[in-house]
C-alpha cells in the first residue's frame, strides 16, 4: 500500500515539476514575442511618419504641378508621388473606409 503511495506521490510530483517547467518555458516564450510585438509596431510607427513626411513633400515641391509627363524627370516625378500616394492612400484609407 505504501509502495502505491510513493508511486502516485513521486508521479504527481514529476508532472509538477514538468508543469512548472512548461510554465516558465512559455512565459520566456511570451515575453519574447510581446518584444517582437513591440518593434513591429514601432517599424510600423516609423514607416508610417516617413510616408506621410514623403506624402507632405512631395505635394509640396509640386504644388503648382511644375512636373509635367513629357519629360523622363517629370514622368520620374509622377511614378514616385503615385507610390507614395497609394502607400498613403493605404495607411490613412479612402475617404469611403473612414466613413464607416
Amino acid at each position: 500500500m505504501i509502495w502505491i503511495l510513493v508511486s502516485l506521490l513521486t508521479i504527481s510530483l514529476l508532472a509538477l515539476l514538468y508543469f512548472i517547467y512548461r510554465a516558465y518555458t512559455l512565459a520566456g516564450v511570451l515575453a519574447d514575442t510581446e518584444d517582437y510585438i513591440k518593434e513591429i509596431e514601432d517599424l510600423s510607427v516609423y514607416m508610417f511618419t516617413r510616408i506621410e513626411e514623403a506624402h507632405q513633400e512631395m505635394t509640396r515641391i509640386d504644388r503648382i504641378g511644375a512636373f509635367e509627363e513629357n519629360d523622363e524627370a517629370g514622368t520620374t516625378f509622377s511614378l514616385l508621388k503615385e507610390v507614395i500616394t497609394n502607400l498613403h492612400k493605404d495607411f490613412h484609407g479612402t475617404e469611403e473606409e473612414k466613413k464607416q
